[in-house]
């Protein structure tokens, strides 16, 4: 009886001797790690610690001052919930919005407006952060529940080809969500001129006025579509698309975005 004793507590010291060898050798290998590939932050640069969880405390803290402001869930623009009358503000009373409802993960500025234009031009690896943002935005949406698909905004082929990637695809396949399905049913047919140098609203929606379609044998009919897209300027080009996806039989269109334009940090 004592030597099975001693035997049950040798083999249970040596248990914890492994574990606490394990842990040592896992710290020593961060350590090691660490040393000679530094954490960086995905945005500045920064060496960041391995607890910072990709971006350095002050991209954390310019990235928030971004987010998180009240906005008109029609049109996207920062404003009190005081302003709003029927379900709109009054920027967007009185404008053909062909799109039912947006949600937004906050201003096109600072480290937000960066790290979209660093995601544009082949960087990446921020999806990590702006996936984030995006798929909280969209948590926070009252139609969460309601869509069958996501569509992202398409590139022409040709922008595609320079570019190497459509960001809005990559945007959509960041997003958590338990049942929807991406859809690629949605094409641009004409290259357009970029929005950015169109100067006014009527000009930009002349741009893409007849730039999309739908592929023949879609199954958009009667579905709930959900548009993805980086930044939302004038709304030009959402509202094409969703219109575009409501002549195709699309029942409800809503719109998903990481940045609404022409807003300034309070």
């Amino acid at each position: 009886m004592i030597s099975n004793y001693n035997n049950d507590v040798e083999r249970k010291k040596f248990k914890h001797y492994q574990i606490f060898i394990k842990q040592i050798s896992n710290l020593s290998i961060q350590s090691l790690n660490h040393l000679f590939w530094p954490a960086i932050c995905l945005n500045c640069r920064g060496n960041i610690s391995e607890t910072d969880n990709k971006l350095c405390q002050s991209c954390w803290e310019q990235l928030i001052a971004c987010t998180g402001s009240d906005y008109c869930r029609r049109c996207g623009r920062d404003v009190s919930p005081a302003a709003i009358l029927e379900g709109v503000c009054p920027d967007c009373q009185g404008k053909e919005i062909y799109f039912d409802e947006i949600a937004r993960s906050g201003i096109y500025a600072q480290n937000l407006k960066k790290m979209i234009l660093d995601f544009k031009n082949g960087k990446t690896e921020v999806d990590l952060i702006l996936g984030f943002l995006a798929d909280s935005a969209l948590q926070g949406s009252s139609f969460i529940n309601e869509i069958d698909f996501f569509v992202p905004v398409p590139l022409h082929w040709s922008r595609k080809i320079i570019r190497g990637y459509n960001q809005a695809h990559v945007l959509s396949r960041k997003i958590n969500h338990r049942k929807s399905l991406i859809n690629t049913d949605l094409v641009r047919i004409r290259r357009t001129k970029a929005q950015p140098a169109m100067a006014s609203p009527s000009a930009r929606a002349r741009n893409v006025a007849g730039a999309f379609a739908v592929r023949y044998g879609h199954k958009l009919t009667g579905k709930k579509i959900c548009l993805v897209d980086d930044i939302k300027t004038t709304g030009a080009t959402l509202n094409e698309c969703a219109k575009t996806l409501k002549e195709a039989g699309a029942e409800k269109v809503f719109a998903l975005v990481l940045a609404v334009a022409g807003q300034k940090i309070s």
